[in-house]
């Protein structure tokens, strides 16, 4: 496998797509420090039982996967890059003066902590996980790995198990994959591709039978209703 190659995490029955779950976000607080007060959207997890903001509130950052993953070969670490994973898009709803607070200090803990001292706008991980995915089984990018893997290498992969999908009846997997230049493996945009293809084929096919068989002049003016009751009356 060529570098840079890309681990992603793979969830299956998380229905991100849940409209309380995807509206359970401040976007004023996430981009700016000013809004920190701004959490009447976050409910549940939108304060402390004190009556403090949480910083990122909400469900979706509440539960942030926190898997963690070492990867080797034989003997030698690899490092996988954390940096420079995130849209860039996704970069700029995320201000530099705004710090995590009073995060996952609940009596319920949802996933995965964020460090106090880096901004939102550096914590990629939190990033990729708030862009709420269209179906409930899905894969986000974990990290990138920027050196070659050679054919018959044994890789060997250490999991901490953090992330709880037994509560929900989920699955976890990790995947390895590298991109072309028109972008990884994913059999949706080809089906989808031919399917509307497809269909516009039989579309353009039963118009031209249409024309051939049952032909009709565009712009006749004989064809309007009043020209038709016209022709009745003289008649």
């Amino acid at each position: 496998m060529k570098s840079p190659i890309y681990v992603y995490y793979h969830l299956s029955n998380f229905f991100q797509n849940h409209r309380r779950y995807v509206k359970s976000r401040s976007e004023k607080q996430l981009r700016s420090r000013a809004g920190e007060n701004l959490v009447s959207k976050c409910e549940p997890e939108a304060s402390t039982l004190d009556g403090d903001p949480i910083v990122p509130c909400g469900l979706i950052a509440w539960s942030l996967f926190n898997d963690t993953y070492k990867i080797s070969v034989g003997s030698k670490s690899l490092e996988v890059a954390k940096t420079n994973i995130a849209w860039p898009s996704d970069k700029k709803k995320f201000g530099s003066d705004v710090y995590p607070k009073n995060f996952q200090s609940g009596t319920l803990i949802g996933g995965g902590q964020l460090n106090t001292s880096i901004p939102l706008s550096e914590q990629e991980d939190l990033m990729i996980w708030m862009r709420t995915a269209a179906l409930p089984t899905f894969r986000k990018l974990y990290g990138r790995i920027d050196v070659d893997l050679e054919a018959n290498e044994m890789v060997t992969v250490v999991i901490q198990n953090n992330y709880n999908t037994y509560s929900f009846g989920g699955e976890k997997k990790l995947i390895l994959s590298t991109t072309s230049s028109v972008g990884g493996k994913n059999d949706f945009l080809g089906v989808a591709y031919l399917a509307v293809g497809g269909l516009s084929l039989f579309l353009a096919v039963g118009f031209i039978l249409l024309y051939v068989f049952k032909p009709r002049t565009l712009g006749d003016p004989t064809y309007l209703s009043w020209n038709k009751n016209n022709e009745a009356h003289w008649d």
